[in-house]
């Protein structure tokens, strides 16, 4: 397969000991209980999962898990591998922050008496791209996407004029580089019962472009 069929993917360095978030994206069949299991894998480590997210991906009866935590690169590496040892999980990568597009939503429950009173904070709304999504007498809901500094700050920022209720989604990234997984899961699809899957071979490919 040529290069512009593959995925770059440039996780970091093997040898690096610190910890930073790492973004483990799975794919997986839709089974009931799945969910269950890779939480264990985490829980069996004392690993605190911080964002977890679960979606259709581009197959039909596939779905991506988006799983953020915060480790080191080896600690990853093996619970990427742990996670592929599911019998229903087809692939699990990891990369970092850097190498990922991300967004978060938010919600903000406002009084509805201080937007209309106080320029302040139509304005604080306005700066932050917040868009209303409901309006009633008493409180109006608005929401913004992007990342978790940018709507903490919100957060914040509206605690002096009656911040009724405030929540975030989970995490949805999307990698930078990536050509598509469609054409790999399509080719997972159709392997036949019985026949044995290459475990994980990207995951220790280290500073290599991994081919899709």
């Amino acid at each position: 397969m040529s290069t512009e069929d593959t995925i770059l993917h440039r996780p970091a360095a093997p040898d690096y000991e610190g910890k930073q978030e790492y973004n483990i994206i799975v794919y997986a069949e839709n089974r009931i209980g799945l969910l269950n299991r890779i939480a264990i894998i985490f829980s069996k480590r004392k690993i605190n999962i911080e964002s977890l997210n679960t979606s259709p991906s581009e197959i039909e009866g596939i779905h991506r898990f988006n799983i953020l935590i915060t480790e080191s690169y080896e600690v990853v590496r093996k619970l990427s591998r742990q996670i592929e040892k599911q019998v229903e999980v087809l692939k699990a990568y990891f990369v970092t922050n850097d190498e990922v597009i991300w967004q978060e939503l938010a919600l903000y429950k406002v009084s509805t008496e201080e937007i209309t009173e106080k320029v302040t904070v139509e304005r604080l709304l306005r700066q932050y791209g917040a868009s209303a999504v409901v309006i009633r007498k008493d409180y109006t809901v608005f929401a913004v996407t992007g990342h978790k500094e940018e709507t903490d700050a919100l957060v914040k920022a509206l605690e002096p004029y009656d911040l009724i209720e405030f929540v975030r989604s989970a995490r949805v990234a999307i990698i930078k580089d990536s050509a598509g997984f469609h054409e790999k899961l399509k080719e997972f699809k159709a392997v036949e019962p019985g026949e044995d899957l290459v475990e994980n071979e990207f995951l220790e490919k280290g500073d290599k472009i991994f081919t899709m």
